[in-house]
């Protein structure tokens, strides 16, 4: 379980991200959706541990993150939008040396040649990462993701950059991860693709919740019947 409560993270007179407060229970794909700026991607990485939060508390399976932050981040797993990979290794390394960090190399002997099999990787499992593509860096992101076994799972777009068929692998394995039981959170500009993937979706902007709930909540709370979810999404967050 992931729960976030109260969160704000300031940068000197900016406030990115303003009291955001949510919990994302075993089992969901939530979707966290809003314009350029709007704190997603801060808030993402205050979840994640990469940032300390001004104030709040981001809790995982009951661990603070900053307070366990070693238990915390053991159950979690993030896929950042620019993955930040250690392009000297080679893509089987790469895969390896997670496993190590976590302490999971059983996991990684079980789990290497599906994982490298279901991203299409596994002609390049002996290339060094620095000659990879975008999109294929982006599979292996997302395969590092998922070599521990991670119960709560961040995904900042993790579509941009894929191509189709390494997109609808990505968007499966979401499924099958809260099939699994994960707690999945999404942030994505891609408005049709969380509307059919998504549980719920949370919309934020300058760093504010402005709404919450599945798409027939939104749309019987803000007297938007038969609106899409890109509808609701640009009527909430259209500039006054």
């Amino acid at each position: 379980m992931l729960e976030v409560a109260s969160l704000v993270k300031e940068y000197r007179r900016t406030r990115a991200v303003d009291g955001l407060s949510f919990t994302i229970n075993p089992g969901e794909i939530v979707g966290l959706l809003g314009p350029n700026g709007a704190g997603k991607t801060t808030a993402m990485r205050c979840i994640a541990g990469i940032l300390r939060p001004t104030s709040g508390t981001v809790r995982i399976h009951g661990y603070d993150i900053v307070q366990d932050h070693a238990k915390a981040k053991a159950r979690l797993a993030f896929v950042p939008e620019v993955p930040g990979l250690y392009e000297l290794l080679t893509v089987w390394e790469h895969l390896r040396f997670i496993a190590m960090c976590f302490d999971k190399l059983e996991v990684f002997e079980r789990r290497c040649d599906e994982l490298l099999d279901r991203y299409h990787l596994s002609e390049k499992r002996n290339e060094l990462v620095v000659t990879l593509s975008k999109g294929m860096k982006q599979k292996l992101a997302v395969a590092c993701a998922l070599v521990h076994d991670a119960d709560v799972l961040l995904f900042d777009e993790p579509l941009i950059g894929i191509d189709p068929a390494g997109a609808h692998e990505v968007k499966q394995e979401l499924m099958r991860a809260r099939d699994d039981g994960a707690a999945v959170l999404v942030s994505t500009h891609l408005l049709d693709t969380a509307e059919r993937l998504c549980n719920r979706v949370i919309i934020v902007a300058r760093g504010r919740k402005l709404a919450e709930g599945t798409l027939a909540s939104l749309r019987e709370e803000h007297a938007m019947s038969e609106a899409t979810l890109e509808e609701v999404f640009l009527s909430l967050t259209r500039e006054p």
